[in-house]
């Protein structure tokens, strides 16, 4: 007990020391504010980000791998690339049916083209050509009527599944399953609409049409390159699926054994290393322009300390004279450099906060606040202040009392 109301009183000694010099104590906790602020805002929008862009990553399946012409993260010679062979209907079917570890195999088509119903119409619309397969290795699923079938694809049906944007634009609040659009110049019966997946960065992921892709081929030329997408029931096999894969696609394009791939398999985690490459550096340098601010402000308040420590000479002699030992006036003057400190830490904290949501506002992203941050917040601001507090706590720790009280300013 008697410690709490130690402290009681060194934090309310504290307290009455900074509303005393007002202007001083808001000067000596601006560095801080500054440095908190940057820091929290910068932890905010990384952990908004995160969770963003996490998200929209899993929609692609950490068991789902790509075989096509280009990897998703192009290094080195762009032309290397451009060179290599399409990925053709013949090697799709070798992976069909000799890829064992493959729980489900889509080919993919792809194609830009105008989409019509009734009066409106609509330019530029994603469309997809592929198989029954694909609402598995894409992980997309109908909430109204039903996908493509085996049928459909075998039978070159002129029939479509939707995103739901693009349904939503067609149809507004009317039911789309059971109606005709055209897709460049034909006709195709809508038959299912597929659930709303979002948008990334602000490009809508539901503005697209799955059409069979014998139907696709047969209508757009058989001569185009496909995308082959191979899913896997057990993660913990998707490295032995890419090498059975790679195998497969060596053996059908007839590679020497010392030759390199022709062809690039992808898969999700390519996007996230990525990501976390071309932020970890900036990130990096944002904390240290925040790292900056807060010694700044450390070396403020050692400053402002110092001078209190002055200030304050004859006060310290009359507390050692009554009985207060180094340890206590170590304490007091420790304390309220904290208490300054933990100051410009909150502020920071809260503008930090609010800075970060207005960040990912912008983004159309939203959180919502963390332990974590604020412990951050909170963390970065107390050490600057036992940091920065410590040598005029004990500078003013050391003085001695009968030449404190003979001190004259």
């Amino acid at each position: 007990m008697r410690i709490l109301t130690l402290y009681r009183e060194y934090f309310s000694m504290a307290w009455d020391a900074l509303r005393s010099h007002k202007m001083r104590s808001f000067l000596t906790t601006l560095g801080i504010l500054i440095g908190v602020t940057t820091i929290i805002t910068i932890w905010t929008t990384i952990e908004g980000l995160n969770q963003y862009v996490y998200g929209q990553l899993s929609n692609i399946g950490s068991s789902s791998i790509y075989v096509e012409k280009f990897p998703w993260v192009i290094t080195g010679d762009f032309w290397k690339y451009r060179n290599r062979k399409e990925v053709n209907w013949k090697e799709y079917q070798a992976v069909l049916k000799q890829v064992t570890l493959a729980s489900h195999v889509a080919p993919e088509v792809f194609s830009i083209k105008k989409v019509e119903f009734k009066k409106i119409q609509l330019e530029g619309v994603f469309i997809i050509g592929s198989s029954e397969a694909y609402t598995f290795t894409s992980s997309v699923y109908p909430v109204e009527g039903r996908f493509i079938t085996e049928q459909d694809v075998s039978n070159n049906r002129f029939v479509t599944v939707l995103g739901s944007e693009l349904a939503k634009r067609l149809f507004d609040k009317e039911n789309a399953v059971g109606k005709r659009i055209k897709i460049d110049n034909d006709v195709y019966l809508v038959i299912g609409v597929l659930e709303k997946k979002g948008n990334f960065f602000g490009q809508s992921m539901d503005d697209y049409a799955v059409v069979p892709i014998g139907t696709f081929r047969r209508v757009y030329g058989m001569h185009r390159g496909l995308r082959i997408s191979v899913m896997t029931d057990y993660p913990e096999q998707i490295e032995d699926l890419k090498d059975e894969v790679r195998g497969v696609m060596r053996k059908e394009r007839k590679l020497h054994p010392s030759a390199e791939d022709d062809f690039s398999i992808n898969q999700q985690d390519m996007l996230s290393d990525l990501y976390k490459k071309l932020t970890s550096t900036l990130f990096a340098i944002v904390f240290i322009i925040g790292g900056i601010s807060l010694l700044v402000g450390g070396i403020g308040i050692m400053n402002i300390m110092l001078v209190s420590v002055t200030e304050r000479t004859r006060e310290i002699g009359i507390r050692k004279a009554i009985g207060a030992t180094r340890s206590n006036i170590l304490t007091q003057f420790l304390l309220e450099a904290v208490a300054i400190s933990s100051m410009g830490g909150l502020i920071g904290i809260i503008f930090g906060y609010l800075a970060g949501l207005a960040v990912l506002a912008q983004m159309d992203i939203t959180t919502g606040v963390s332990l974590t941050s604020i412990m951050i917040g909170f963390g970065f601001s107390a050490f600057v202040g036992i940091t920065a507090g410590f040598y005029p706590a004990y500078k003013a720790s050391k003085l001695s009392p009968i030449e404190s009280l003979r001190y004259d300013q």
